[in-house]
């Protein structure tokens, strides 16, 4: 399953050369990682209140162009990894109209106990889930 966030280049966004600074991106990360959460019919909350969150071990960025304010930018996620205790999202970020990516990405996630953040095994806690994810799994996107 693949999702797109669509976004809007904010001014507040832009450096002094009005290009989109370089810590917004993963912030359009997490957007698209959220959006795509929500189509599997959970929302991040929701995982928290089972009991389960992920905190982020890897961030990895490749910027191959600019975006400026006002741009029409979609934010692709894919869910390329998962294993018991992890699970990993590649991320394309693409002008609209446009096929080439302006920034290239992925996250890696561990699975915790929201209380003690240790780590947890999703396809004991929780198999279902975990079964629906295994079947959501696309091939690497990023490879930086």
């Amino acid at each position: 399953m693949t999702t797109e966030t669509h976004i809007t280049v904010r001014y507040a966004e832009t450096d002094q050369m009005g290009i989109t600074h370089h810590s917004v991106y993963p912030i359009w990360f997490e957007a698209a990682r959220s959006d795509w959460v929500k189509q599997l019919g959970i929302t991040y909350a929701q995982l928290e209140k089972m009991g389960v969150m992920t905190p982020m071990s890897t961030l990895e960025c490749k910027y191959t162009g600019v975006s400026r304010y006002d741009d029409n930018l979609i934010v692709r996620c894919f869910l390329t990894e998962l294993s018991p205790a992890r699970i990993r999202f590649d991320y394309q970020v693409i002008r609209e109209g446009e096929e080439t990516p302006i920034c290239t990405g992925s996250t890696l996630h561990a699975w915790v106990d929201a209380e003690t953040f240790r780590p947890v095994s999703m396809k004991k806690r929780f198999p279902d889930i975990y079964d629906k994810l295994s079947g959501m799994i696309e091939p690497r996107q990023c490879r930086l």
